[in-house]
């Protein structure tokens, strides 16, 4: 069978919104949300939550992740990098579980309305592509790089993609994307190998816009646009019950 895990990141620090990762959303804390999607998903066979938070991990317990290590400081600051929680939790689980997946779902709590079988979508597309290093959601861009402006040494304005002029048609330019955050899958082999999060060989999948929570304005606007996706989620978090502590 294939490994999947997903790997869900909720420091406890966050100076946009204090407590983010456990801020309530449906009656349910915003972490709930991803530990959801990826119990639900038909691929992913173990939800790890990496926090360095006791609370938190209580409550990740609660909803049916499991929390088997507390993340060190020096890897839950403004400026740690992800692939620093993932090379820890790769190693962790290696080491005290004898445990090591083929792949990562790397989902973050700051998008919780995720469709399930999206998640599974992009775990078949690399389980297809045994080349590909890794696959990320990805939305088309309307207004194409080619036609931004970046200032030169001197202070003038040229074209923002190096070599490219800044008069070409829009519609010679060539598509472009923008990773959303939606899901990435990761094939763990290669962030070990390589010890960077997505590898050389990227496969896109494209998805919604998510958009992402990062302010209290945000949450409330996320609370307003509940679908059929987060129906089905709030369905299995209503099933473990509200988070009392």
């Amino acid at each position: 069978m294939t490994k999947c895990m997903a790997i869900i990141p909720a420091r406890s620090g966050s100076k946009g919104v204090s407590g983010k990762n456990i801020k309530l959303l449906g009656g349910h804390p915003l972490i709930a949300w991803s530990i959801a999607a990826a119990k639900l998903s038909q691929a992913i066979t173990k939800v790890v939550v990496s926090t360095d938070s006791q609370e938190y991990a209580t409550i990740a317990s609660h909803y049916g992740a499991e929390t088997p290590f507390l993340r060190p400081a020096e890897f839950s600051t403004d400026s740690s990098l992800d692939i620093d929680f993932l090379l820890h939790a790769l190693g962790w689980l290696k080491e005290h579980e004898n445990y090591f997946p083929d792949f990562l779902v790397h989902l973050r709590p700051t998008n919780p309305l995720r469709d399930p079988q999206v998640l599974d979508q992009a775990i078949g597309l690399i389980t297809g592509r045994p080349e590909a290093s890794s696959v990320i959601s990805v939305y088309p861009v309307n207004y194409p790089p080619c036609k931004y402006l970046k200032k030169d040494n001197g202070g003038y304005l040229i074209c923002y993609m190096d070599g490219v002029d800044i008069n070409m048609p829009r519609q010679h330019c060539t598509q472009a994307y923008r990773s959303n955050g939606y899901v990435d899958v990761l094939r763990s082999s290669a962030v070990l190998a390589t010890g960077t999060q997505l590898g050389a060989r990227i496969l896109p999948l494209i998805t919604v816009d998510p958009g992402d929570i990062d302010s209290e304005d945000e949450l409330q606007v996320t609370e307003k646009k509940m679908n059929e996706v987060a129906c089905a989620l709030k369905d299995y978090l209503d099933i473990k019950g509200v988070f009392t502590g």
